[in-house]
């Protein structure tokens, strides 16, 4: 059955169409495609278990959106319906005895005894309204829907604990955007997506075999896009394991007398944009249109190029937020810098890549991320020295571990990557290098005036080369010369634009390569970006999968992790006094690549602060 025009006057007789049970379960999928009106399904326990169970709603609201809450033993929801019966406005019932199915039940006439005791849930269900959204934004729907239950867990409350169950719909690539806007409108509901990708990002293992439903195929061009659904408040009752509960059954929901009125954004910031970070694993991400203004704004910021070295050509916009939005995804990072061009000195390190790395490095621990550092073997005991300057001056809130990498056999790179060289269980989700020495077409190390410093550089580009093969390590390279490990990306722009290119360019590509007029600017624009992303409410939902509580209240301790003119300045001073050269001059002052730091590098980091904080 199919209700259309004049909704409104039929809704009552729907409604007692189903109480009278005067259709047929087979026809429920139609019944409940009643266009422009919410859809609840409903869970109802006893009272004892109610205030807990609310709470659980409330911190996994992408799955289990509370539209109302009855009293003890009130049947009607006057909020939702004027004339709503719980006990017999669904379809079908579902009986659990702790925790068990026990059977399905066409009205709950026979439990009025229990029910005194017992309250009612209704959670919003937009899952047959999604349909016509979807259809109205132009994207075309296929009429079947696949549930599955994923590895992602809810926030617990006392007895209830569950996994998030997802819905799956297949969008075709070109909608994907069209398809997150549309359903991010609809505030009563589930929302916009959780995941967009591969499957198994969620714990999905097979698609071909969902835990509810017929599997749904994809075409070629198609993307799986997931949305929190709520049968995981049917999951919760049955962990909970009560004496006695009972919910809708699938497909049965209540129709409510609420017009899904869509959410209309009122600013940049309520209007998601959509992100591809991975191909291997496929991987989608969200972010608000003001976040990613403010990340453009970044980019723009430090692609300036004072040396003028021809930069600009190597510049592609966008990719400083898909690096952070990869890394904001990521949970443990291993960071690489170290760019030995003065080969006549001792140490024969830069101060350009350094202050850049421990920025990173500072914001990732903020985000209480794992990270790591991985440096030439003979450079251990500087890199020491100058995290433990970058802890004593508050740059850092604890040491970052130190490692090196030597290789020792064809398989070195896969081993210290991965447990056991497995490459299905990688250590690290992302690799970043800065203004690290990058291995040329012939294999060798140059610096800017192409002198080979290969004598000087461990071979930490395999760990980049061998990433590739990895599925789930994304990588990022930032430099600002085109010589720099990750600047493969970019290499023929290198070998066309940049003094002594054809030599110097660096082989090894990175997934993204980020561009900056200094190297330690780009490192300032990603803990700025990172910032940024997780203060952003459309990026942090997704970010958590729309389950337990947002994050933002954090946003105090990230801001004191943030680069700023005393930190920078005080860490200049350390790697003075350490012996570490300024790039280009191979001075020992308050400068680099030959800028000084007062008025050129402490003004750059004023303006990517205040857009941070605009």
């Amino acid at each position: 059955m199919l209700l259309t025009g004049g909704l409104k006057s039929l809704l009552p007789q729907a409604r007692r169409i189903i109480h009278c049970k005067r259709v047929r379960i087979s026809n429920i999928s139609g019944m409940a495609k009643v266009p422009g009106y919410t859809q609840a399904s409903i869970v109802i326990l006893h009272k004892s278990l109610a205030d807990d169970f609310e709470k659980f709603c409330h911190a996994n609201s992408g799955a289990l959106p509370l539209l109302c809450r009855s009293k003890p033993g009130e049947w009607k929801c006057t909020s939702l319906s004027s004339n709503s019966d719980a006990g017999t406005d669904h379809l079908q019932y579902r009986k659990y005895e702790y925790g068990a199915f026990t059977g399905t039940l066409e009205s709950l006439n026979d439990y009025s005894e229990q029910l005194k005791d017992m309250v009612a849930f209704y959670l919003g269900c937009c899952s047959f309204n999604f349909e016509k959204v979807l259809q109205a934004a132009g994207i075309p729907v296929k009429n079947i829907e696949q549930k599955c239950n994923t590895a992602v867990p809810c926030h617990s409350i006392s007895t209830f604990c569950c996994n998030l169950v997802v819905t799956m719909r297949p969008i075709p690539e070109s909608k994907l955007e069209a398809a997150v806007l549309a359903t991010s409108e609809l505030k009563k509901t589930h929302g916009a997506p959780i995941h967009m990708g591969n499957p198994g990002l969620l714990g999905i293992q097979d698609l071909s075999k969902p835990d509810y439903g017929d599997p749904v195929h994809l075409h070629p061009g198609d993307i799986p896009v997931f949305w929190a659904c709520s049968i995981t408040g049917i999951e919760a009752v049955t962990n909970c394991r009560s004496p006695l509960a009972f919910t809708h059954s699938f497909g049965c929901m209540f129709i409510t007398d609420l017009k899904n009125d869509r959410f209309t954004p009122r600013s940049s910031r309520e209007v998601p944009q959509v992100h591809c970070i991975s191909q291997d694993p496929l991987h989608y991400s969200m972010v608000s249109a003001e976040a990613a203004k403010k990340i453009e704004t970044l980019e723009s910021l430090i692609g300036i190029d004072p040396g003028n070295r021809g930069i600009v050509h190597l510049l592609h916009p966008g990719e400083l937020l898909k690096a952070c939005l990869s890394l904001s995804h990521a949970q443990s990072v291993l960071v690489t810098t170290g760019f030995p061009t003065h080969f006549n000195y001792e140490p024969p390190e830069e101060n350009d890549g350094p202050p850049g790395a421990l920025a990173i490095a500072a914001m990732l621990q903020a985000l209480e991320k794992d990270v790591a550092i991985v440096t030439d073997q003979r450079a251990m005991d500087l890199n020491k020295k100058i995290i433990e300057e970058a802890v004593q001056i508050g740059i850092l809130k604890k040491p970052v571990p130190l490692l090196s990498y030597q290789r020792e056999s064809a398989n070195s790179a896969l081993t210290f990557l991965c447990e056991s060289g497995n490459p299905r269980r990688p250590r690290f989700d992302h690799l970043i290098a800065i203004e690290r020495a990058g291995m040329a077409a012939d294999g060798n190390y140059y610096n800017a005036r192409k002198v080979n410093i290969k004598h000087l550089v461990d071979p930490i580009d395999e760990l980049f080369l061998t990433a590739q093969a990895i599925p789930g390590i994304t990588t990022t390279g930032v430099g600002d010369g085109g010589n720099e490990l990750g600047m493969g990306k970019v290499k023929d722009a290198v070998k066309k634009h940049i003094k002594n290119g054809d030599v110097i360019a660096c082989d090894v590509a990175a997934d993204f390569a980020v561009v900056a007029g200094v190297s330690n600017w780009g490192g300032y624009a990603i803990a700025c970006a990172l910032y940024i992303l997780r203060t952003c409410e459309i990026h942090d939902r997704y970010l958590r999968r729309a389950v337990g509580f947002s994050q933002i209240p954090k946003k105090t301790v990230w801001l004191s992790a943030l680069p700023s003119v005393t930190k920078e300045e005080k860490l200049l001073k350390a790697l003075v006094q350490l012996g570490v050269r300024s790039g280009v001059s191979a001075s020992l002052e308050m400068e680099v690549d030959a800028l000084p730091f007062y008025n050129v590098h402490s003004a750059m980091i004023e303006k990517l602060l205040q857009e941070v904080q605009h």
